[in-house]
């Protein structure tokens, strides 16, 4: 295969639709937008939400809830998935990345407790449930909060 045995993809349009240039060409006269209104205009695009003048859903809606800009957002890891990892071993942030149970290296870590443990880990990550802090030192691991 070479470029010139290439064939042109089905539906692709390699020059511009040259509108306005007589009737042969189906869009002359009007190209292609009909008899005046608003759409036949310069300019004449209308937004998406826009409802003709009706009063639009956006302000329709009530007002509600409230956005809380010091709220922490964390990724979760529970115990169930630290369950598979040896005993003994030191659990980090690194080391859950690598392992897939984060995936953003810059977002800070939280540990709940859903699931058993079994196995004695020193955990290291930025926050902890109080279940997960019990059931760790319960399994004989050490719980470490990172900044």
């Amino acid at each position: 295969m070479d470029l010139g045995h290439l064939e042109k993809v089905r539906g692709n349009r390699q020059t511009r639709k040259r509108v306005g240039r007589g009737p042969g060409s189906g869009n002359g006269k009007t190209s292609g937008k009909g008899h005046k209104g608003q759409k036949a205009r310069a300019g004449g695009s209308i937004p998406a939400w826009f409802e003709g003048g009706q009063m639009p859903l956006q302000r329709r809606l009530p007002k509600f809830g409230f956005t809380n800009i010091f709220r922490k957002e964390y990724q979760v890891v529970n115990l169930d998935a630290l369950q598979k990892i040896a005993s003994g071993t030191e659990v980090t942030p690194l080391m859950l990345q690598q392992m897939r149970l984060v995936r953003k290296k810059n977002m800070p870590i939280k540990i709940l407790g859903n699931g058993e443990l079994t196995v004695k880990l020193t955990v290291k990550a930025h926050s902890f449930s109080q279940s997960a802090i019990d059931k760790i030192q319960k399994a004989g691991g050490i719980t470490e909060v990172i900044q």
